[in-house]
């Protein structure tokens, strides 16, 4: 994918982080609110991380930090907004492709010469 590419995905992440924030914190009640302010915290750090992931010359941590974001804010606000709770078995995989991110961004910057 893209750098640019990479950087607007990041950034509508960025906003709908927010609009799932604002609906969880004014009209989202008792474990949905929850699931939105979860999902909208992690989404709107990753959308950043995103970004200066793409800025370090690093694409697939970038990718991984994404893309793992969308699955686990995704699933989240997905049961919040009325979805089956078996999406919650979904979750976790989200979550290890945002450590499979950072982890990946860990190494990469450690060793940068090497393209990954």
């Amino acid at each position: 994918m893209k750098a640019g590419t990479l950087v607007r995905l990041a950034a509508v992440s960025g906003a709908v982080a927010i609009m799932a924030g604002a609906f969880g914190a004014h009209d989202a009640t008792g474990k949905p609110a929850e699931w939105l302010r979860t999902g909208g915290e992690y989404q709107l750090l990753h959308a950043v991380a995103t970004i200066v992931a793409v800025q370090l010359g690093t694409r697939w941590p970038a990718a991984l930090l994404l893309a793992g974001s969308a699955l686990f804010a995704g699933t989240l606000y997905a049961m919040a907004l009325g979805g089956p709770h078996w999406l919650g078995a979904i979750t976790p995989v989200g979550g290890l492709a945002m450590i499979a991110g950072w982890l990946l961004l860990a190494w990469r910057t450690a060793v940068p010469d090497k393209e990954i």
